[in-house]
């Protein structure tokens, strides 16, 4: 009796470990989550799921405990900036998100409004928040508990504290020009000028062209981030000893770079206002190499 008592009193010590062990773990999110970290982790109290698709997908299925950000109303003012600190503030607030919150983002398989999203965190001082390696699709809707019932988050305080080493402007790129490497996450044919989403053509001088989509697969399953061994490959010809200037149209593409190229450890500022700013100033340098 007495050896029993003693059995069950170590399976009870260690399953108390293993307990322990898994709430350690639930203390951080990576920076790309998988679908078992998320299964792991559904019901940690700290854990917010943000939705970034529109407001009639959300409401047709999205994951459990998911609240709803719409990203072009939510992550840009009119001007297509960053919006002003007391709306962020009142927004993430709304959402449930504090010092305390593990912050998952997801999107319909583009990753830049998910992206966009973490980008804006991190530049607010909160760094725990990841970006859910898959799409929303139907195979997703297989894998993990969907629903369509809407959920209120018990609205929490969230305090910025502002990085502004995450924040690139204007001025701050032009005279990035020749002294930082500067990346632009745009399709190849804007880089090379064939298109524009702007009055401008072209590129900003001395940029390197690595579009934001290079990042992700498509699989049978739908868009999949990918492994960080490939990402490293990716981006393996870029110094590490030069802060990176991140742009693209209007600062999600570029926020998507910024996701990976700041996990593997470079030192990396996205320029908000991007093409869609600097493309349309006739006072600043342009490269075109469709008119060369």
């Amino acid at each position: 009796m007495k050896f029993r008592k003693i059995l069950s009193l170590f399976i009870i010590f260690i399953y108390s470990i293993s307990l322990n062990a898994d709430n350690l773990k639930s203390d951080n999110i990576p920076a790309i989550v998988s679908l078992d970290w998320y299964k792991n982790n559904a019901n940690n109290a700290n854990l917010v799921i943000v939705d970034l698709r529109s407001e009639e997908e959300f409401k047709k299925s999205h994951i459990k405990n998911a609240v709803n950000i719409v990203p072009l109303k939510s992550l840009f003012d009119e001007k297509k900036f960053m919006p002003k600190l007391d709306f962020l503030k009142e927004l993430f607030s709304n959402a449930g998100i504090d010092s305390n919150s593990l912050i998952l983002v997801y999107d319909n398989g583009a990753f830049i409004w998910s992206a966009r999203f973490y980008w804006i965190l991190e530049t607010l001082g909160h760094e725990n928040v990841g970006i859910l390696k898959n799409a929303y699709n139907p195979w997703l809707e297989s894998q993990i508990e969907t629903t369509d019932d809407i959920f209120v988050a018990k609205r929490k305080e969230f305090i910025p504290r502002i990085n502004n080493s995450k924040i690139e402007t204007k001025l701050g790129t032009l005279l990035s020009i020749g002294n930082k490497t500067i990346i632009d996450g745009r399709k190849t044919s804007h880089f090379e000028g064939k298109q524009s989403n702007a009055k401008r053509y072209g590129h900003i001088p001395t940029a390197q062209n690595y579009s934001c989509t290079q990042n992700y697969q498509v699989t049978l399953n739908g868009n999949e981030m990918k492994s960080f061994d490939e990402l490293e490959k990716l981006y393996k010809d870029i110094p590490k000893d030069k802060q990176i200037i991140l742009y693209c149209d209007g600062g999600a593409e570029s926020a998507l770079n910024y996701v990976v190229l700041n996990e593997l450890g470079f030192d990396v500022a996205v320029y908000d206002g991007s093409w869609l700013e600097w493309g349309n100033d006739p006072e600043v340098p342009v490269e075109n190499p469709s008119n060369k």
